[in-house]
């Protein structure tokens, strides 16, 4: 971006043509009388023309006035201030969530053996697990944490920007690691426990479960939603799980089912002001991290500045050098002498 700073001086540059026209139009030149100007009309040229140090001072006056109008081009930028939130993630690791849901476009065993093979189809904690991965990468500029729970809660992650630690954590999760129960309320109270503190301008707990709260606490789950709300966290609640899902065991695989409360997890979100969401399977799971991630938006400014580069003193140091070489020319080789 180009511009002047000051364009006003610009309207100097009327200066220019017309003190041209003065000196080659008006002024007039040293005379003497003589009886008859034919001789010297016959030896005059037809027109007046400047001389060749006048032509110089015109060209330094020009490039003075530009410079008082302070030419200059700009590169405009923006500077990216962002002000993350604080989340934390609860994820069951109870047995259950070794559960395969399978979408109805598989419908035999060879084809569920197929997908387990190739990858396409993984058990529950592992298709939560990727898709927490992803949400993780896309929110560069939060803290985020990890709680997992079964019989118990365990923190793996405080609330954290180290990423990249963060994901080597994500990875260690495995169904049975922490008991074959689920523990709803602890899940929550531990979550809270890592929120209540924070200055982030909003605080979010995330609840993945595929069972009901089978785990014996002194809170309740709801009691535990009441008391993230104290502290101003939000919870949001999904279950996971289909009712056309296989587990395997030592015998091959058994048919089993999502066991979640959705009652329990509706009434959650409501006390503390989240949203509850479902996931039958992977395809439902990406779509709801996705939603999830579009609703916790994180605070970015964008003020901008300008950087300018001046090009006025390099204009008047031309300029200069020209009234210098205009006045070296007409007091050296241009003198005139009588």
């Amino acid at each position: 971006m180009f511009e002047f700073a000051t364009p006003w001086f610009l309207a100097g540059l009327l200066i220019v043509p017309a003190l041209w026209y003065y000196l080659t139009c008006i002024k007039k030149q040293p005379s003497v009388v003589v009886p008859s100007t034919g001789v010297f009309k016959r030896a005059s040229g037809k027109r007046k023309f400047l001389s060749f140090c006048n032509w110089f001072y015109l060209a330094a006056l020009l490039l003075l006035i530009v410079a008082l109008a302070r030419p200059r081009s700009g590169d405009e930028k923006l500077i990216v201030r962002s002000k993350g939130i604080d989340i934390v993630l609860a994820l069951d690791m109870s047995d259950s969530m070794r559960a395969i849901d399978v979408p109805g476009t598989v419908t035999t065993s060879d084809a569920l053996l197929q997908g387990i093979n190739n990858g396409t189809l993984r058990n529950r904690l592992d298709t939560a697990k990727e898709e927490i991965r992803k949400f993780i990468l896309a929110r560069p500029n939060d803290r985020i944490g990890l709680v997992g729970f079964a019989d118990l809660a365990y923190s793996f992650a405080p609330p954290t920007l180290d990423h990249r630690w963060l994901l080597e954590r994500l990875k260690t999760l495995e169904p049975g690691q922490l008991g074959s129960a689920t523990g709803i309320a602890s899940a929550i109270s531990s979550g809270t426990r890592r929120l209540k503190n924070s200055t982030a301008p909003r605080r979010v707990l995330v609840l993945f479960t595929d069972g009901a709260n089978t785990a014996e606490n002194r809170l309740s789950p709801e009691q535990s939603a009441n008391v993230a709300k104290e502290f101003n966290c939000i919870v949001h609640t999904v279950g996971i799980g289909s009712d056309n899902a296989y587990i395997q065991t030592g015998f091959g695989f058994q048919r089993t089912q999502a066991d979640f409360d959705r009652k329990l997890l509706d009434s959650i979100a409501k006390i503390s002001g989240g949203t509850s969401f479902l996931a039958a399977d992977s395809a439902g799971m990406k779509k709801v991290m996705e939603e999830i991630n579009a609703l916790e938006k994180t605070n970015i400014e964008q003020p901008k500045y300008t950087e300018y580069k001046e090009y006025a003193p390099l204009t008047a140091a031309i300029a200069a050098l020209l009234l210098f070489a205009g006045f070296f020319l007409e007091n050296t080789f241009k003198v005139r002498i009588p």
